[in-house]
């Protein structure tokens, strides 16, 4: 996984709440990253697949993620995206928005 090779221990996976969902959790220092993996027939589509209701969600999820993990408290929070698309490597876009 491109996140691993990066130096990102994977906290979570497919993390869901009536109020949201997030593909992946990840930490690497003091940075724990909410991650949306798009995959589509191109980069662009992929990008261009995540709503602002989408981000809504995310966001609500990594409060409520947050919430239960104390021992995460006081660690930068960051929303990435992972873009995939066939024939091409993927994309981590850090700081992909601000909720």
């Amino acid at each position: 996984m491109l996140l691993r090779l990066k130096g990102y221990r994977i906290l979570a996976r497919g993390f869901r709440l009536p109020v949201g969902e997030i593909d992946l959790v990840a930490a690497r220092g003091g940075v724990v990253a909410f991650v949306e993996v798009k995959r589509r027939g191109d980069l662009v589509g992929a990008i261009e697949a995540i709503s602002s209701r989408q981000r809504r969600r995310i966001a609500r999820a990594a409060e409520a993620f947050m919430a239960a993990r104390p021992d995460l408290a006081g660690k930068d929070q960051r929303f990435d995206v992972v873009l995939v698309a066939p024939r091409r490597l993927p994309r981590h876009i850090l700081d992909a928005w601000r909720p």
